[in-house]
């Protein structure tokens, strides 16, 4: 039995499986042949300290196409909220579901969540890793770009975010070559560390740069709100010392055509990305959305399956 906390624990064979089965997962969609409900009469429970809309339903309606009912609940919903302990919650929700997907404020819960879980616990966004949304923007560049291995990706802005840094860890387990531009105080170099015998191995490249010419020449263009929930009272600082890494019209023209774009969601149109890129012929946000649903299908095969 394993857990998806983060993807450093995965080797590239596996995330390449991992998403080989996203995509068979989509293809079926769209096949007309109904979903096999696999892990049918099984509960699946989400537990979310923070709001979501796409990680939320995207994880129901996997579950659901499985065979699966996800139960959503909060801290307050549950003895958590009154003091019970996450070790006494975990064992006894391991008797109950089949996996639990949480969303925390920090990951240390997630970890103490798997230490004392008999089921697969599914990091559905800490403030340091977003598994699920990478495995997403993985798909989504395969599919636009042809090719899953070699590509050329940057990330614009806040770079020390949990999206940079999970784009960071896929893109080294593929042999990607990720750009991270933003502003040096929000460099996390750190990541190229923990990630150099996964680069040695794929032939992947990681480095930080200031300068947004940067972009020249890359496959995808990515970027993210330059306010991560958790950091409002930073807000103002934030927005001053990114204001210079806004993707707009003239940052995809420097890209160049072949490069698509990509956003987590939500977008904050006007600050971290212009209208007329969001919504124009290179963006891919939609399908990149739309994606969160089949890749959770694959996590949750995936692990299911043992």
């Amino acid at each position: 039995m394993r857990h998806l906390l983060t993807l450093l624990e995965y080797r590239p064979h596996e995330v390449e499986q991992m998403l080989l089965l996203s995509r068979d997962f989509k293809t079926q969609n769209y096949g007309g042949g109904g979903y096999v409900q696999t892990f049918a009469g099984r509960i699946v429970l989400l537990y979310f300290e923070k709001p979501s809309t796409r990680t939320r339903l995207s994880l129901a309606a996997a579950a659901a196409q499985l065979g699966m009912q996800a139960v959503y609940v909060t801290p307050n919903e549950l003895q958590l909220g009154r003091g019970e302990t996450v070790a006494d919650t975990m064992r006894v929700v391991s008797r109950y579901a089949a996996a639990v997907a949480a969303r925390v404020y920090r990951h240390e819960t997630l970890e103490e969540m798997a230490r004392y879980s008999s089921i697969p616990v599914i990091n559905a966004l800490s403030d340091k890793h977003h598994p699920l949304q990478a495995l997403a923007d993985a798909l989504t560049l395969w599919e636009r770009a042809g090719r899953l291995r070699g590509l050329k990706i940057a990330f614009v802005g806040d770079v020390s975010n949990n999206v940079a840094t999970s784009l960071a860890v896929i893109g080294a387990k593929l042999g990607w070559e990720v750009r991270l531009i933003g502003p040096r105080p929000l460099w996390n170099t750190k990541i190229i560390d923990e990630l150099s015998q996964d680069l040695s191995t794929t032939g992947g490249r990681i480095y930080f740069a200031e300068s947004i010419e940067e972009v020249a020449g890359v496959d995808g263009v990515y970027t993210d709100v330059w306010v991560s929930m958790g950091f409002e009272k930073e807000a103002e600082e934030r927005r001053r010392l990114l204001k210079p890494y806004q993707v707009n019209r003239t940052v995809m023209e420097l890209a160049g055509p072949r490069a698509v774009f990509l956003h987590c969601l939500p977008a904050h149109r006007g600050e971290e990305v212009t209208d007329d890129v969001i919504d124009g012929p290179q963006s891919a946000v939609w399908d990149q959305a739309e994606n969160r649903m089949h890749t959770a299908k694959a996590v949750f095969a995936y692990l299911l399956r043992g």
